[in-house]
C-alpha cells in the first residue's frame, strides 16, 4: 500500500502511466504496466455528469468485458433452424465481448482473468 500512495520509505513509487484508454457509455476502461515491477494494471471508472462516481482496480489480472443486453439489439449470427430451437429463457441472455486487456502480456506472467459486464 505504501508503494502505491507514494508513502514507501525506500523513496520508490508507483507510476500509473496509462496505455490505452477506451470508453462504452459511463464506463471508462484505462490500461497500463510497470514492466520493470512486472505489474499491470486495470482502472474500470464510472463516470456520471463529467465526475468519476465509481472506481474498480484490477491488478495482474487480465479483463473481458462483454455488454449484458437483448440479442435483438445484436446482429443476428445464424438464420439457421437451429438457433430457433434455443429456449427462450437462454437467448434473453447474449453476452458479447466487446474489450479484453492486453497489457498483462507485457509483464512475463499468467495472471488470473475476470469477467466485467456492463
Amino acid at each position: 500500500m505504501r508503494l502505491l500512495t507514494g508513502a514507501s520509505s525506500n523513496g520508490q513509487s508507483f507510476q500509473f502511466v496509462p496505455q490505452s484508454i477506451t470508453s462504452f457509455g459511463s464506463t471508462v476502461l484505462v490500461e497500463g504496466c510497470d514492466p520493470s515491477r512486472s505489474i499491470s494494471w486495470i482502472h474500470a471508472w464510472t463516470v456520471t455528469d463529467g465526475i468519476i462516481t465509481q472506481l474498480r482496480e484490477y491488478f495482474n489480472t487480465s479483463l473481458t468485458v462483454t455488454r449484458v443486453g437483448d440479442p435483438s439489439e445484436y446482429p443476428s449470427t445464424s438464420s439457421s433452424s437451429a438457433s430457433s430451437e434455443i429456449s427462450s429463457a437462454a437467448s434473453l441472455h447474449h453476452c458479447p465481448s466487446v474489450w479484453e486487456s492486453s497489457v498483462s502480456n507485457q509483464v512475463g506472467k499468467s495472471v488470473p482473468g475476470l469477467v466485467l459486464a456492463i
